[in-house]
């Protein structure tokens, strides 16, 4: 049976594109709507009752994130944004290079870095390397050099949920060698936070609504990395003071450091209900099947003599073609069967087209929500499909 925080989805209706954005669980959906019906108000403005209580979710929320990472509000802050995207750019396009020399990247990255890396060292005239990821997902570190680098890679493909499996040998490394690394967390809080835990990246990205809660954009970063970023993007909400020709900004003070990537109103709902979506999550993986789903799914896809699986191991996550058969049209014929799955490259062009030349790929990524049910009924469309 599905869980009741699902009930509204019908049993005809099987949800696989999870990567894109997950379903919200009921818990999440009651949590924004009493925001909006019940103290829809400013935070951080305002001394009547319906803004403090705003406040102080606000800043559960805040203190939530870090402590799901298991990180100390001593060394890190968490700031919202509109999404993952938003977040690495917001980042690189404030940050200072002195003393980088070079900008480094891998080949199985989403658009949104890949681009942003490309952006950066135009921008300031560095050396990019992009490195070749290895089959499981890791960063040979025999190989890789990373003299004062600015590296932005991800903790999971959102292809096919390949890990990078030694990501704190990587990050020991190049702070060792006097580098940066930002990390594109989109794929990994929902099912694989705990590759996160206690890491100390210099910021770490990633998207509320790819891990249960509603549209929103999460940056978790260094305290120390705000000496190196210069505020180019600014407004209300950042600053305590302005004068003719000068502006005092509010993350001077420690207590609102994370004000340097907040410019404007912020999404004081969405941010709540992330705070609900991070306390259903801790509780509903505790008993959750999930990954036992999406092994059956993967072992089922690997086992069809025509069908090109690009995951190694079971993900919840998986990408693969169907020899002689168009993807798109493949999708459609799932769509007409009530499956939804996503067709084509998922913005990773570079890897997926230009390295692997891959045709377009179908991808199927699994949420919470999925049911035995769902992936029996995957299986027998797939099977009288291939056949």
């Amino acid at each position: 049976m599905r869980s009741e925080d699902f009930k509204y989805l019908s049993d005809d209706e099987i949800y696989l594109d999870s990567a894109c954005q997950t379903l919200r669980p009921e818990p999440v959906v009651a949590a924004l709507n009493e925001y909006y019906y019940e103290y829809n108000s400013c935070g951080e403005r305002v001394k009547y009752a319906w803004g403090e209580k705003v406040d102080e979710l606000v800043e559960d929320t805040r203190e939530q994130v870090l402590r799901f990472l298991k990180l100390s509000s001593r060394e890190y802050f968490t700031s919202f944004t509109l999404n993952t995207t938003y977040g690495i750019n917001l980042i690189l396009n404030q940050l200072k290079a002195d003393g980088i020399k070079q900008v480094i990247t891998t080949d199985i990255e989403h658009n949104s870095p890949f681009i942003g890396t490309i952006a950066f060292a135009r921008k300031h005239d560095l050396p990019r390397v992009v490195l070749e990821r290895e089959p499981d997902g890791s960063i040979n570190l025999d190989e890789a050099n990373f003299d004062s680098a600015l590296v932005v890679v991800n903790t999971n493909s959102n292809i096919d949920g390949r890990p990078l499996g030694n990501i704190r040998e990587v990050v020991k490394k190049v702070h060792k060698q006097g580098g940066i690394i930002i990390i594109d967390a989109a794929q990994s809080m929902a099912h694989y936070h705990q590759n996160l835990e206690k890491l100390d990246a210099d910021a770490i990205c990633f998207s509320a609504h790819k891990m249960y809660s509603a549209s929103l954009g999460v940056m978790v970063a260094k305290r120390s990395l705000v000496k190196r970023i210069n505020p180019t993007f600014i407004g209300g909400g950042m600053v305590d003071d302005v004068a003719l020709d000068s502006y005092q900004l509010s993350a001077n003070s420690p207590d609102h450091v994370y004000t340097i990537f907040e410019a404007g109103l912020q999404a004081w709902g969405e941010i709540i209900a992330l705070g609900e979506a991070i306390s259903w999550l801790t509780e509903v993986e505790k008993k959750s099947e999930l990954h036992d789903l999406a092994e059956q799914l993967h072992a089922f896809l690997a086992a069809q003599p025509k069908v090109h699986v690009t995951n190694k191991q079971p993900s919840t996550t998986m990408a693969f073609y169907y020899d002689g058969l168009d993807s798109h049209l493949l999708a459609k014929a799932l769509s007409d069967a009530g499956i939804m799955a996503r067709s084509g490259y998922f913005c990773c062009h570079y890897y997926l087209d230009h390295v692997m030349h891959y045709p377009p790929l179908v991808r199927f990524s699994l949420g919470h929500h999925n049911t035995q049910a769902d992936i029996d009924k995957a299986k027998e469309v797939l099977e009288k499909v291939f056949n």
